[in-house]
């Protein structure tokens, strides 16, 4: 796939623009005048095969570089093109061929991103892709004895000067979160769809090619997922426009059948660089200041921006590579089934894992209350668990799943980045969504055979791991109303059943 590039004749730069920065303004291509270097694409087919990725997510990917090296070579830039057998090889055919005097690249995503772009000799540019850089983050937390979310996203509300009245946040809060966790509305309303993408020839050509390189899972591409920055903005505008509104207030609720529900979807786009987080948050503070956009929601969406992805990027960087690592409840179990194929009873899981096949997606609180809450209570291994997560999500990458996964769903960190576990039993599925209604499992139970799972290991969970969080005063109230279970050893023996059950893919 190889240009015009190899026509020039002359010896330039080269800026080698990774998957997951695919817009004209990273730092590596701001400002340069086109034509005067050139730009390097590497498609990996070891990168396609190495794990069981979702169809969606790889296309996804690979389709945003092939449009994105189109743009510019439309722009005039000089582009090569390649595809390889790994990163190395493709960077070194590059330099084989063109001998470029420097090569450049903005900093990686990742981790070993960064190690091998250092062991190819590659001059990094600083990154651009989010607000908060790792080192300002490093530099915020230096010197600080605890740190919290919280704290982090009201100086960066503070410094952005993202909904604020002077020095006051607008409204005279900063924390919408009690008005943002209504259960789902009992008449089940009309959640807005936004318009699918049509697929043509370019999307066509990348699934040929990656169903020939990897042994991939889940339904093919239907145009949900933007792959060109023109449509990324137009789902941003589509989101503002249409959906903000119902966000806030809902932004915690589940329903059967429903693949998003108010929420943006955006989080792809944001991920491999279509659009910038600060384009973000200026259309929601315009949305808000026009009134156009409730101030519950969209304080509750500048806080997903701005607070929590800022923070779990600034995690990332602070604790790896050692954090991916941890494991501080021991836990070893092998990922059950379920996840797998979503032949389960449970009508939660069975639920969301067909809307992971179908979407590649599935909402924040369907992550960390429904798969999340189930690897914890059943001691999955939270490596197992981060690596499925990373395979099967559209917006999966490596940076959003180790402290999602690791920190805050499995409490696999013991405690640094969450101040307890997000541990919960059927009761809280049952408030938050419609899943129980026609489950075969009783929420409020937690013996017997149509005992909810989440309830029954709940209990179980509690008692197992007392001695390591009895010093956790946040749970002090959970765990005396454990102890004062008259039925807890017939819980426990419930417990293993179901854990049982689930191994063998029963449950």
């Amino acid at each position: 796939m190889n240009d015009e590039t190899r026509e020039t004749g002359a010896t330039v730069e080269t800026v080698w623009v990774l998957g997951d920065q695919l817009n004209e303004q990273i730092a590596s291509l701001k400002g340069r005048e086109p034509g005067t270097f050139r730009v390097l694409f590497v498609e990996s087919r070891a990168k396609v095969g190495g794990r069981r990725w979702h169809r969606q997510r790889v296309h996804l990917v690979l389709a945003a570089m092939r449009r994105f090296a189109a743009d510019l070579r439309t722009a005039g830039h000089l582009v090569d093109y390649r595809v390889a057998s790994s990163l190395r090889q493709g960077v070194a055919d590059h330099r084989l061929e063109h001998s470029p005097t420097e090569m450049f690249a903005m900093e990686p995503m990742s981790f070993a991103g960064l190690e091998m772009l250092r062991s190819l000799d590659v001059t990094l540019v600083r990154s651009n892709q989010f607000l908060c850089h790792y080192d300002e983050f490093a530099e915020w937390v230096e010197g600080r004895k605890a740190f919290k979310m919280e704290d982090f996203y009201r100086w960066q509300r503070r410094r952005l000067d993202f909904l604020m009245d002077g020095e006051n946040p607008a409204g005279g809060r900063w924390n919408f979160d009690h008005d943002n966790r209504e259960p789902p509305p009992k008449d089940g309303r009309e959640w807005h769809r936004p318009p699918t993408i049509a697929l043509d020839d370019l999307d066509a050509a990348v699934m040929a090619d990656v169903e020939q390189w990897g042994d991939l899972v889940g339904e093919p591409p239907s145009g949900h997922w933007p792959t060109s920055r023109a449509e990324a903005l137009m789902r941003l505008d589509d989101f503002i426009s249409q959906a903000i509104d119902a966000f806030g207030p809902y932004e915690d609720a589940m329903l059967h059948g429903e693949w998003k529900l108010a929420h943006s979807a955006i989080s792809s786009s944001l991920n491999i660089g279509l659009i910038h987080p600060g384009e973000v948050c200026e259309a929601i503070e315009e949305a808000y200041r026009q009134g156009r956009a409730p101030l519950a929601s969209a304080e509750g969406m500048l806080r997903q921006i701005i607070g929590w992805r800022e923070y779990v990027w600034g995690l990332y960087w602070l604790w790896m590579p050692e954090y991916r690592t941890l494991n501080s409840l021991g836990a070893e179990r092998a990922l059950p089934p379920a996840l797998a194929d979503g032949k389960t009873h449970m009508r939660c899981v069975a639920d969301v894992v067909s809307r992971i096949d179908s979407h590649a997606y599935v909402h924040h609180i369907e992550r960390l209350m429904i798969l999340g809450n189930l690897a914890l209570l059943a001691e999955i291994s939270p490596q197992a668990m981060t690596g499925w997560m990373w395979e099967r999500f559209v917006d999966g990458a490596e940076w959003v799943m180790v402290p999602n996964v690791v920190g805050m769903a499995l409490y696999a960190d013991g405690g640094r980045m969450a101040t307890k576990p997000y541990a919960g039993g059927g009761r809280y599925i049952n408030k938050m969504s419609n899943f129980c209604k026609e489950c075969r499992y009783n929420p409020t139970k937690r013996t017997g055979e149509d005992a909810c799972p989440y309830t029954t290991l709940y209990w179980d969970f509690l008692a197992r791991n007392e001695a390591t969080l009895r010093p956790n005063h946040r749970l002090g109230n959970q765990l005396g109303s454990m102890r004062k279970l008259k039925d807890l050893t017939e819980t426990r023996a419930r417990a293993a059943e179901v854990l049982n059950l689930l191994d063998a893919g029963d449950l």
